[in-house]
């Protein structure tokens, strides 16, 4: 099963209760608690069981939907922990440590992506009875988790420029780089070895969810009560997802699909899979303001205070505007390495890769003049505008986005493939009354 790790998605605005334990849930922990299951040279307790359900539960019913039974819940949730254990343990064996600098910045980032001041975001946590360390404790795991993978997983992850291309030239690639999907999903497992028998149980449960989907029947609930997807306790959310990212012939299907239909069940080599479209968004040609400007920069030094270092910078733009050649005395005087000797010219470049200072001083001239002498932190510039242009960067943009969905879906693919293979290497035992116990 998967474990979240966006920082960004822990809490949201109302909802800051949905991942973390209650002061409610803490009182009603059983004062003897119990094992559920031992994993590798660990333990999942009976409260940690009892404490994530009920957050889950949290979660739905924020969402506005029917809650289910723990007993519903408590097989999905305590796989998931298994899971999350596991790679808890590989990140202490790893020597992964989180400081409390970066916990800190780690807060401070959700508590501002909330609107809110570190101080808010404790006093809100108090307001709905949550405990501010108990939060601190889960975003930790979250971060050791995100690092863990990242050695494990996104490292081992190579995108060559030819398969960019090939994705970019490719019908599929063309299609998918202008249209993104929001999905939900619902997956009925089928074992790898699995005979035709259960291929066809698998198969009629699968026809039996969509058609309580096509008379109405709540898209999240069922998930959460029947899939065996990694997001199932999310209602099977999949986020926004690329066509390229999904198996054929889901990736040319749902561009045909209204926003609110579900597929008919499909199989797939891990099951049968039903996804829902709860929202599209399409790319659009991307237009980047371009600046060819040119500059001179002079900067203060030893025998320079900056009251002389700006009394040259207005000497040299009296000389400039009394007719004298703008670029010779760039290659005179300027001491920016990368221009000077192109007499200062910075040729078309983005405004948004400069200092402040400068951007706005070149946003306030007008073509074809000279700047007043300004200060930024490298010294003190004038600069000419030279021209100005809207430049289409869509191509370099498509690029990047067939660079991050290359990455993502390999990263998908060898994500599952390992946590699957350090669930099938650990040392397992289920004690989860009414569960089936499973070992190594």
């Amino acid at each position: 099963m998967n474990v979240k790790t966006k920082l960004s998605d822990c809490l949201r605005p109302l909802m800051l209760g949905a991942l973390f334990l209650s002061t409610a849930a803490s009182a009603a922990v059983q004062s003897i608690d119990k094992v559920v299951a031992i994993v590798d040279n660990d333990v999942v307790m009976q409260s940690q069981l009892d404490q994530r359900v009920h957050e889950v539960q949290q979660t739905i019913a924020k969402r506005g939907s029917a809650v289910p039974p723990a007993s519903v819940l408590e097989q999905q949730v305590l796989e998931r922990l298994i899971v999350e254990n596991l790679q808890l343990q590989i990140g202490e064996r790893s020597g992964i440590r989180i400081t409390d600098e970066e916990l800190n910045q780690a807060v401070g980032t959700i508590a501002q992506r909330n609107n809110m001041s570190v101080e808010q975001f404790r006093a809100a946590l108090t307001r709905d009875g949550l405990s501010y360390d108990d939060a601190r404790e889960q975003i930790r795991r979250e971060m050791v988790i995100s690092r863990v993978r990242q050695r494990r997983v996104a490292e081992r992850i190579q995108v060559s420029e030819q398969e960019v291309k090939n994705f970019l030239a490719s019908d599929l690639g063309k299609m998918q780089l202008s249209e993104e999907f929001h999905l939900a999903n619902i997956l009925i497992p089928t074992p790898e070895s699995a005979n035709s028998d259960a291929i066809q149980n698998a198969a009629k449960q699968a026809d039996a969810i969509y058609q309580q989907l096509k008379q109405g029947a709540d898209f999240g609930q069922l998930a959460i009560a029947k899939s065996a997807s990694e997001t199932a306790l999310e209602g099977g959310d999949m986020g926004w997802r690329k066509a390229a990212q999904l198996p054929p012939p889901f990736d040319r299907l749902l561009s045909t699909m209204p926003v609110g239909d579900v597929t008919q069940p499909m199989r797939t080599p891990g099951g049968f899979i039903i996804l829902k479209v709860l929202e599209k968004r399409g790319g659009q040609t991307q237009m980047r303001d371009e600046v060819h400007v040119r500059h001179i920069l002079v900067k203060p030094s030893p025998i320079r205070d900056e009251a002389k270092t700006k009394a040259l910078v207005e000497s040299l733009y009296s000389r400039i505007e009394a007719g004298e050649d703008f670029g010779e005395l760039a290659k005179s005087y300027s001491e920016d390495p990368g221009s000077a000797l192109n007499g200062g010219d910075l040729n078309w470049i983005d405004p948004n890769a400069l200092v402040p200072e400068f951007r706005e001083v070149m946003a306030r001239t007008p073509q074809g003049q000279l700047s007043r002498p300004f200060q930024t932190q490298y010294g003190w510039h004038v600069l000419e505008v030279l021209g100005r242009r809207a430049t289409d960067s869509t191509s370099q943009a498509r690029e990047q986005q067939a660079m991050t969905v290359l990455r993502n879906r390999k990263y998908d693919e060898e994500l599952q493939t390992w946590l699957r293979q350090i669930r099938d290497e650990a040392y397992v035992e289920i004690k989860l009354p009414g569960a089936d116990q499973a070992a190594q």
